[in-house]
């Protein structure tokens, strides 16, 4: 699947007659043939002189990828006629018609189709399994490949960074949405509790005076804060695991509740609930039992 920047790739005539001729990656020709074309120039592979009827085009990749991950730089390839290999660097006669029908028959080949496999398209979960498994992948073929480099791994580079990048903002943007939600809930729950230390003031000053002190009167409202946030945590929760089902089911979408994500909500609404709390507990509990009896 790679293309001929300059030149051609072998013809009919040179794979069936093992002709010695060869087709070039861009480095070579950079290092070897800077100065003239290297089309029709020869270059010695070995024993034997191949003559260069092609470079290949260039293909960029990238240099962390081919150390990390050990991917072959086809930019640094010499390609030769399999016929040509085969009857001046291999033994021939190892390679039978019989052996090829056996491999064939051992890959569930029975029409005679004795072509190889050159390309498996793999897909991960998630773009964090990427680098891993990559790994894993090349570990695998350099074994069954016997130690030799003969293989590419192409990683969609481009395509994992925007996933990230998409990824990130989204995250910001639920954040920025959920923080607003928090201090408008956080709001209303003060303006509540306002209100009903306001309703309830006969009955602080009653507290006050058989005995209860200004901390009781601070937990009972506080209490009830949190009480009504871990409510409206609950219902939350609910929704949001209805939603995340219902959105799975319509748009084929991916959606993952993990227990963390639940405990963190209740944390949070706990944390909402006696934050905006301590303002109307605290205005409560300065109440003049006297005055707050003869309020109407």
């Amino acid at each position: 699947n790679i293309k001929a920047g300059e030149g051609r790739l072998f013809s009919d005539p040179q794979l069936r007659h093992a002709e010695q001729v060869c087709v070039i990656g861009k480095n070579i020709k950079t290092r070897l043939f800077a100065t003239k074309d290297p089309v029709g120039q020869y270059i010695k592979c070995g024993s034997d002189w191949m003559q260069i009827v092609g470079v290949l085009e260039g293909k960029d990749i990238n240099k962390k990828d081919i150390r990390k991950l050990s991917i072959r730089n086809v930019n640094d390839d010499i390609y030769i006629p399999l016929n040509t290999m085969l009857l001046r660097y291999r033994n021939r006669g190892l390679i039978t018609e019989e052996k090829v029908k056996r491999t064939a028959r051992r890959g569930g080949n029975d029409h005679g189709n004795y072509n190889q496999l050159d390309r498996v398209v793999i897909n991960v979960k998630g773009s964090e399994l990427m680098q891993p498994t990559t790994a894993v992948i090349n570990r695998l073929l350099l074994r069954r490949h016997n130690g030799t480099q003969d293989y590419e791994i192409v990683v969609p580079e481009l395509l994992l960074k925007q996933e990230q990048k998409t990824k990130s903002l989204f995250n910001v943007v639920l954040a920025i949405i959920a923080s607003i939600s928090l201090i408008v809930g956080g709001i209303g729950i003060m303006n509540i509790m306002l209100a009903s230390v306001l309703e309830r003031t006969r009955e602080i000053g009653l507290r006050l005076a058989i005995g209860a002190t200004k901390s009781d009167i601070v937990a009972q409202f506080v209490s009830e804060a949190i009480c009504i946030s871990l409510t409206g945590g609950f219902i939350g929760v609910l929704l949001g695991i209805l939603l995340s089902i219902l959105i799975q089911g319509m748009t084929q979408i991916q959606t993952i509740i993990s227990p963390m994500s639940i405990i963190v909500s209740f944390s949070i609404s706990i944390g909402v609930g006696l934050f905006f709390g301590i303002l109307p507990a605290k205005r409560a509990s300065q109440y003049d039992p006297v005055v707050a009896l003869r309020h109407e």
